[in-house]
């Protein structure tokens, strides 16, 4: 078989299961993110727009998770499928090694690490950047009105086509009642209204979007400038004022807020750990700079035994004294701002180094991931190879206990290296070193397990074919 043949081949078995498993296990993330945070859009009567977007900004986090788990399936399948219908055996017959397998399977993990690189360093911050700046105009929008006492009001109802001025001398915000009210209704060229009421209750319906005015013991005056002297008086018991839309807007900050690392690629990463480390030497050299002139305050003193009573004198007698008794902090102006300033700077400097720590994880993480991609090809053929005949149960399985041990070594790399356990290039990699190393040594018996014909039984021979020597007559020859 010809290489281009074949590796034609090998993508085409690969592509199907790939694209399958990215849908499936995108949707499912999703579906779960988007019900953890439809609480933030329940009765916000916001329109279809901002709710579209809002989907379409939270699917990138999605696809960050989904997409290396996709290589896993699609690698593990496609070889499973291939191993059952003894494809891989009659490629042995032929002469095709193991390494020639590989190879077209080690391009396409190339390929998905690229990808993912590329979407960890401009894709995934923007789209988290302005998810964040969405959801926070979200929780500032409120459809219920902040209404003053004594105060004119402005209400802007239907997209803010319309305007009406209240104004009320009391207003219980507890029981939506008003008292001694005042509506200017100037919308009309033709008709300027303004109703007075003794009293009045507010409600909104069940969106919160529309305001509806019960207004009692009132009256209307209205003035026609269509006609010569026109006036008109109205009295009403009771009078409902629809106010529909009213502040239901969305406020779309410019700009938006600051980026967290979660919302950075990798040159802001490193922009900004750099900044933080510049910041840092400059308080040490300040700590070092204020530590010798402490001293030489300290050191400026005459011979001991003098009776000096200068205030470098007292100063020093405070500062070299080893009696308990001395509370120098308290006794000596000077030194008690030297030490409050050495605080500070101590303080000023651990939050440097805890910002330079996470930048620098963000920057590992966003690498590990993307290698994860291939390191998943190297470990799913062999690993399918060990049971053809598991089936999709196997694969579902398997791809589910790999993923999880990888994302608890990731996220528990991500929390050491957060409180400085350890170095970030030691903890963020540690899922990946550990699988590459248990792929290297399944692809070292690779060539023994690929003429295995027919699957295990039990869970120890299960495990003795995942570590054994996979040689064709252990399962054959029973």
């Amino acid at each position: 078989m010809r290489k281009g043949v074949l590796a034609r081949h090998l993508i085409r078995a690969h592509l199907g299961p790939f694209l399958f498993s990215l849908t499936a296990i995108t949707g499912l993330i999703f579906v779960n993110a988007i019900a953890q945070r439809v609480d933030s859009l329940v009765g916000k009567g916001l329109p279809w727009q901002v709710i579209v977007e809002f989907l379409v900004l939270s699917l990138p986090h999605t696809i960050a998770l989904s997409l290396p788990m996709s290589v896993l399936v699609a690698v593990l399948y496609a070889f499973s499928d291939m191993a059952e219908s003894n494809e891989i055996t009659a490629m042995s017959a032929g002469g095709i090694r193991p390494g020639r397998i590989m190879t077209p399977i080690f391009g396409l993990g190339i390929v998905a690490a690229l990808v993912m690189l590329f979407f960890n360093d401009t894709v995934l911050p923007e789209s988290n950047h302005a998810l964040k700046n969405l959801l926070l105009d979200i929780s500032r929008k409120t459809p219920t009105l902040d209404l003053r006492e004594q105060v004119v009001n402005e209400l802007r109802t239907d997209g803010g086509l319309d305007r009406y001025f209240l104004t009320a001398d009391r207003i219980d915000h507890d029981r939506n009642v008003m008292e001694d009210v005042t509506i200017y209704d100037a919308n009309d060229p033709l008709k300027q209204r303004t109703t007075y009421a003794t009293s009045g209750e507010m409600a909104f319906n069940d969106a919160r979007t529309d305001l509806y005015l019960t207004l009692r013991d009132g009256v209307v005056h209205e003035v026609q400038s269509d006609r010569e002297g026109g006036f008109q008086k109205l009295f009403f018991d009771e009078q409902i004022v629809p106010l529909r839309n009213v502040g239901n807007e969305l406020e779309r900050r410019l700009g938006g807020s600051d980026r967290s690392d979660r919302e950075m690629g990798f040159a802001l990463l490193a922009e900004n750990a750099q900044a933080r480390a510049q910041q840092r030497d400059s308080l040490v050299a300040e700590s070092r700079t204020q530590g010798v002139e402490a001293v030489l305050v300290a050191l400026n003193r005459p011979v001991a035994g003098d009776g000096d009573s200068t205030e470098a004198g007292r100063r020093r007698d405070i500062i070299t004294s080893n009696s308990p008794d001395v509370p120098y902090v308290t006794r000596d102006g000077a030194t008690q701002q030297i030490v409050a300033s050495a605080r500070a700077r101590a303080a000023r400097g651990a939050a440097l180094e805890q910002s330079i720590n996470r930048f620098k994880v963000e920057i590992h993480k966003k690498w590990a991931i993307a290698v994860a991609c291939l390191v998943f090809v190297l470990i799913g053929p062999p690993l399918a190879l060990r049971f053809p005949r598991a089936g999709v149960g196997f694969v579902v399985a398997a791809s589910a206990v790999i993923f999880f041990v990888y994302w608890v070594a990731l996220l528990g790399g991500e929390t050491l290296a957060d409180r400085r356990v350890a170095d970030p290039a030691v903890t963020m990699w540690l899922g990946n070193v550990v699988f590459f190393l248990i792929a290297v040594g399944l692809l070292l018996r690779m060539g023994h397990s690929a003429g295995t014909s027919r699957g295990g039984g039990g869970v120890g021979e299960l495990i003795a074919r995942l570590f054994g020597s996979g040689r064709p007559g252990t399962e054959s020859g029973r």
